[in-house]
């Protein structure tokens, strides 16, 4: 690896950012300090959350903040063109935690986990808070990891009349669906290149059980494109994945 891929990542407020200074506070104190045992001298990249740039600065003063004196910019961006929502049905926890880890580190802009007719996962509304507060950790800690200029957000659940109700904001909707395996491809090529003069686009996951018939009218009413991910049956947590890599490599290519 480079020198550049074992930087350690942050994010501060855009406040905490001026011409020659960096202020780091928060948790991240501890982490520098106690976790990583950075010193004066050592180099971090940051990003203020907003826009896509990096800041690289090196560690000046270790105290109840982390000081830091601002080098450069790196001005070219590590976002996507364009802004994509997945909509992923719930499935069990480990598995829904790898999803939010990997879709952050393909560029995602939003996650709405979506309760779905035949998801296995029924969240308890009490437990739902605190399930999604983990989600958005999961969340921070994979746009650190992969050097985002973002942090991710993971929406509050939603059942699927809203989530398709939010989804109608957007330019295109993609929804793999099973009963599209093994047919002609072309539909599927087609309908990934349309996504590239699109601002924005939703990719529905169903969960462990799929889509229900209604779900995929409701969907299909909105305006959606169901396309097939190849003869094989994919899990929930390897589809979206799919969907995301084909669109890193149509859009930074």
């Amino acid at each position: 690896m480079d020198h550049e891929s074992h930087l350690s990542h942050f994010f501060v407020p855009p406040m905490n950012i001026t011409d020659k200074k960096v202020v780091i506070t928060g948790e991240d104190v501890n982490h520098i300090k106690n976790v990583l045992r950075m010193k004066v001298g050592d180099e971090i990249s940051v990003s203020n959350g907003t826009d896509d740039k990096e800041y690289r600065c090196g560690i000046v003063s270790i105290g109840d903040t982390v000081e830091c004196e601002l080098r450069f910019i790196k001005e070219e961006g590590v976002e996507l063109p364009l802004k994509v929502y997945l909509f992923q049905g719930l499935a069990k926890g480990d598995k829904f935690e790898t999803v939010i880890q990997k879709a952050v580190e393909l560029g995602v802009c939003e996650i709405i986990p979506v309760s779905m007719a035949r998801c296995v996962v029924k969240l308890d509304p009490k437990k739902a808070g605190s399930r999604v507060a983990r989600y958005r950790g999961i969340a921070t800690a994979a746009a650190k990891q992969s050097k985002r200029a973002i942090i991710p957000d993971v929406r509050d659940v939603l059942d699927m009349k809203e989530a398709v109700r939010y989804a109608a904001m957007l330019d295109k909707l993609i929804v793999p669906y099973e009963m599209k395996a093994g047919e002609d491809f072309s539909h599927t090529r087609e309908a990934m290149e349309s996504i590239k003069n699109a601002g924005s686009v939703g990719i529905f996951i169903g969960p462990e059980g799929g889509f229900d018939d209604e779900e995929i009218a409701m969907l299909k009413e909105a305006g959606a494109d169901t396309v097939s991910l190849g003869r094989r049956i994919l899990r929930t947590e390897t589809a979206g994945m799919v969907v995301l890599s084909w669109l890193d490599y149509l859009l930074e290519s």
